[in-house]
């Protein structure tokens, strides 16, 4: 499995804007954004989202799954890439950044529907009741990470005490807060 093992602070350094990718490190003035507010290296402004840290080859995936569902493919592959299991957990508050929820998921600590999930791009659908697994050793790591979330979307239902949530619905495009402008990259991955 391929993953981002670089510094996580520079990648937002490199988007100007704090990603979360630290998690609470992101909220007190060790952070990158707030000591250095200016791109890393020498050379040029790279702009490439690394908002969801999802690489390029699933990421073209997402695309073309996103122009062959009915609607606006922009608002599909931004509901795509918001229904992964990952985004999700950490929407709801339950991991503090994505890593830590991708770690959280493939060790075995989450269950969907009653059925342990250790895949982090799984597609959530609404419906689907998202539970800490039985006896899970992290507890502690999710119930300190509940303590950081600011507000639930609307379209999720939590229950911080008993670490369950609900998916009730998918999200529109005005309740996702990611800084993408969609149409743009749907533009460049239809070439």
């Amino acid at each position: 499995m391929a993953r981002d093992t670089g510094p996580q602070c520079r990648l937002c350094r490199r988007e100007g804007q704090k990603l979360f990718l630290k998690g609470e490190r992101c909220l007190t003035p060790k952070c990158a954004i707030d000591r250095r507010a200016y791109p890393p290296g020498d050379h040029g402004r790279g702009r490439q989202s690394r908002y969801y840290g999802v690489l390029e080859r699933q990421f073209r995936i997402y695309c073309e799954k996103a122009s062959r569902t009915p609607g606006v493919t922009g608002e599909n592959l931004l509901r795509l890439l918001e229904c992964r299991f990952d985004s999700v957990l950490v929407r709801l508050g339950f991991a503090a950044s994505r890593s830590q929820a991708r770690q959280l998921i493939r060790h075995g600590h989450w269950t969907v529907n009653g059925r342990r999930v250790d895949i982090p791009s799984f597609q959530v659908k609404p419906g689907d009741v998202i539970a800490a697994a039985a006896g899970s050793s992290a507890a502690d790591v999710i119930r300190s990470a509940t303590e950081l979330t600011g507000q639930v979307p609307a379209w999720l239902q939590a229950d911080h005490d008993s670490l369950a949530a609900k998916v009730l619905r998918h999200p529109e495009r005005s309740e996702i807060s990611a800084p993408v402008e969609e149409q743009l990259i749907v533009e460049l991955y239809s070439k």
